[in-house]
């Protein structure tokens, strides 16, 4: 039975007797577009409660009317989605902030002039009214989130030229199986193609335009000005032996400077001794973390990213979109985070036992022309 039947079959049995709390935690794990379309028009038409936990950011925006904010200690209900969260949070965070640096900028001009002209008599009134005025000044208590986003920013060497990446009549099987036969396009200056499809068909032809593997027939070509970076779907072949992760990142970079890595894993979340940890230990989490370090040491002008979201949490996913959005290179990439896919892809393709289809548009209006999904 495969992870999509089992979620199906799990998503029956809660359904079944029409509850009226439903408690979903990740419900659309492994399931295709057509069936979390569906579970998305079922909950936002269910009249009862529903608690769920996603990582899916456009499911919750589809299906949420609240958002419990775990962080802080407690917990704090937001009406709206999680974009509306997001951005709420966000906002609040910098008010915040904001109001206690301009209060402390009050506090040192305040201070100063009681400091210069208390013992002076001919202005020690209006020191002593500063003084008054100060006692009444208390900075918010800003308790520090349990919530970390990562630094992700990748910033390519050079531009790219026009010749980029070239694929022509490619062929290739597994296990004797041909699961791409005959594919054939070119990437544009300005390109960021998601890939969909099977995901072993995906994966393959990622692996083949990271020139991992060898095709049975046909050609990759990449540019001359090209600089690619490749982040498989499994990375657990690169954490095999026991270095640390500073001297594991060293290597995908010619500086020579210890505290440079340190402080670039620090803005990953790898902090203090963290940065010291043997890289045969990392969660998942963790290591899709260094991937991306390794990646964007790399200083590539083309991404070749597969399923890049991959064991990341909802802070680290948010930090990778937003870095790819402003990534001014080309990427190939695939994804099972529709909201990833939406707002990072200007050309959608996919791969089908007859063929490809490539369409130059969003995500959204390509499965509206394709399977007649309206968002």
């Amino acid at each position: 039975m495969t992870p999509a039947q089992k979620v199906k079959i799990l998503l029956a049995q809660a359904l079944f007797g029409k509850p009226n709390t439903l408690l979903l935690d990740e419900p659309t794990n492994g399931l295709d577009l057509k069936s979390v379309a569906w579970l998305e028009h079922f909950l936002i038409n269910y009249e009862s409660t529903v608690i769920v936990v996603s990582h899916d950011r456009h499911f919750l925006n589809k299906v949420c009317t609240h958002i419990a904010d775990v962080d802080f200690g407690g917990i704090k209900i937001y009406s709206g989605n999680y974009d509306f969260w997001y951005e709420s949070s966000q906002l609040l965070a910098k008010q915040m902030k904001d109001a206690n640096k301009k209060k402390e900028e009050k506090i040192k001009e305040l201070e100063a002039f009681i400091a210069r002209f208390s013992a002076n008599a001919a202005k020690s009134k209006q020191a002593t009214s500063r003084k008054k005025i100060l006692d009444k000044i208390t900075l918010d208590d800003l308790q520090p989130s349990t919530r970390r986003y990562p630094f992700v920013d990748f910033k390519p060497e050079r531009e790219s030229g026009k010749a980029i990446l070239f694929v022509e009549d490619l062929c290739a099987s597994i296990e004797g199986k041909e699961l791409l036969h005959n594919i054939s396009f070119s990437l544009m200056n300005g390109d960021k193609i998601a890939l969909i499809g099977n995901p072993l068909q995906t994966s393959l032809l990622l692996k083949l335009l990271a020139k991992e593997i060898e095709p049975d027939n046909g050609k990759v070509e990449i540019g001359q000005t090209i600089t690619p970076s490749y982040i498989p779907d499994d990375n657990a072949a690169y954490f095999e032996g026991e270095e640390s992760i500073c001297d594991w990142l060293s290597q995908y970079t010619s500086i020579d400077d210890m505290s440079y890595i340190r402080g670039f894993l620090g803005r990953m979340l790898f902090s203090g001794e963290e940065a010291l940890k043997p890289v045969n230990v990392l969660s998942g989490g963790e290591r899709a973390r260094c991937m991306l370090s390794k990646s964007m040491l790399e200083a590539p002008n083309l991404l070749l990213l597969d399923d890049p979201t991959n064991h990341l949490d909802l802070e680290s996913i948010q930090a990778l979109n937003n870095g790819l959005i402003n990534f001014k290179g080309e990427m190939v990439f695939t994804s099972h985070d529709h909201q990833f896919i939406q707002t990072i892809a200007n050309r959608i393709i996919e791969i089908r036992e007859d063929g490809i289809i490539d369409r130059r548009m969003s995500y959204d209006e390509y499965l509206e022309r394709e399977y007649g999904i309206e968002e």
